[in-house]
């Protein structure tokens, strides 16, 4: 164990066998170890077998959190004529057309997650320098290219998430706050796992689930056991 980590940090690795932990024991390890002094996220590192520089093996999709994300999220809308009045009634956080890119473009980025309707995309295609190395490009796999902008509004707002896995093939998620109880948590956790199942790659060959690892934002790895958490159903989440 590293001297530099704090006492704090050094007395929660020792809570934390060398071993995968089946999913419940290693959610309710989660929230014992996470004693910083300000309200923790619950996250997910996901190793896949695949390999992202081929494109019939890149992961990039959504996931709806059942019991939500516990964050506020503030959400940005690329529209133009009525649809920016759409957005602005769905509860969008900022609203704009040609004038909204060219303010991202000299550095506004007051918000987490940005919407585009299909026809605005030639010109928001322009920001894929500025918003995707961030994450935040709109894309029609992740379901931020839409004319439907009240309902992704509301899914986004509710608790949908976009991922992808990065270049070495893993997939870091938030899924849920600390405070959250042991079972939301690991609503969560499994219908992240039932996601990156149904958007397996085509492309992905061999052993798709490598580990999965869970931790609070301050807090030590744990592992998790991938078999069990697959074959975990919902109903026996108490």
């Amino acid at each position: 164990m590293p001297k530099t980590l704090s006492k704090r940090l050094q007395e929660a690795h020792k809570k934390v066998e060398d071993r995968p932990y089946a999913p419940q024991e290693a959610i309710e390890l989660l929230k014992e170890t996470a004693t910083a002094k300000f309200p923790e996220s619950a996250e997910a590192h996901i190793r896949l077998g695949i390999d992202p520089k081929y494109t019939d093996q890149q992961l990039r999709t959504t996931v709806a959190l059942p019991k939500g994300t516990g964050q506020t999220v503030r959400i940005a809308v690329i529209a133009r004529g009525e649809k920016v009045t759409e957005a602005t009634e769905a509860g969008a956080d900022v609203v704009g057309s040609e004038e909204l890119i060219q303010e991202i473009q000299q550095g506004r980025l007051d918000f987490d997650l940005a919407i585009a309707t299909p026809d605005m995309m030639p010109q928001v295609a322009k920001l894929g320098r500025l918003l995707g190395p961030k994450g935040m490009m709109p894309s029609p796999k992740a379901g931020t290219v839409t004319f439907d902008l009240a309902q992704a509004i509301e899914e986004f707002k509710a608790g949908k998430l976009e991922f992808r896995a990065d270049r070495t093939g893993i997939v870091h998620v938030m899924f849920g706050k600390v405070s959250f109880s042991a079972s939301d948590l690991l609503i969560n956790l499994k219908a992240l796992q039932e996601c990156i199942d149904r958007n397996r790659p085509s492309g992905a060959k061999g052993r798709y689930w490598r580990s999965v690892n869970v931790c609070s934002t301050m807090g030590p790895s744990i592992a998790v056991e991938v078999s069990s958490l697959r074959d975990l159903k919902l109903a026996e989440v108490a």
